[in-house]
C-alpha cells in the first residue's frame, strides 16, 4: 500500500477514538500536511509530515508506515515518528502530569443530589478558572 486517506490513517494509529472524529478534525482545519490544510480524502504517503492540533496542543508526526486496519497501541506507535518540538511537548507534559484521578465519595453516602452536583460543578469551575488565570501570567 502506497497511499491511504489521512482521516483513516489518523484513526488506525489511534490519534482519534473514531474515524468520524478524525474526519471532523481534518475538515475543521486542525490537520495539516507539510504545512498545508487538506481534505479528509487526501492520500498520505510515507515520509510526509503531519501537523495535528488537538486539545490546544500542536503535535507533529512523520509518517513511517501506512496501515489498512486499526491496530493495538504498541504497534501503532511504530508507524509514526513524533517530531513535536520540545517546547510543545513540555507544555503537554506540564498539563497532563499531576492530574488527579476521579473524585472519591465515601461509601454509603449515595449518589450526589442535584444540589450536591451544582456545588461540585461550581467548585470545579472556580478551581479551573484560578488555575487558568495563573497559567496566563
Amino acid at each position: 500500500m502506497d497511499k491511504i486517506r489521512i482521516d483513516k490513517w489518523l484513526w488506525t494509529v489511534r490519534m482519534f477514538k473514531s474515524r468520524t472524529l478524525a474526519n471532523d478534525a481534518v475538515k475543521g482545519g486542525r490537520v495539516k500536511i507539510n504545512g498545508v490544510s487538506v481534505k479528509a480524502s487526501y492520500n498520505i504517503s510515507r515520509g510526509e509530515i503531519i501537523e495535528l492540533k488537538k486539545n490546544g496542543f500542536n503535535f507533529q508526526f512523520k509518517v513511517l508506515e501506512l496501515l489498512k486496519n486499526r491496530v493495538a497501541a504498541p504497534i501503532a506507535i511504530t508507524c509514526y515518528d513524533n517530531i513535536t518540538p520540545e517546547a510543545e511537548l513540555n507544555k503537554y507534559n506540564d498539563w497532563f502530569v499531576g492530574k488527579s484521578g476521579s473524585e472519591f465519595r465515601d461509601r454509603g453516602t449515595g449518589r450526589p443530589t442535584k444540589k450536591d452536583r451544582r456545588e461540585i460543578d461550581g467548585f470545579k469551575d472556580d478551581w479551573f478558572d484560578v488555575e487558568f488565570e495563573e497559567g496566563m501570567e
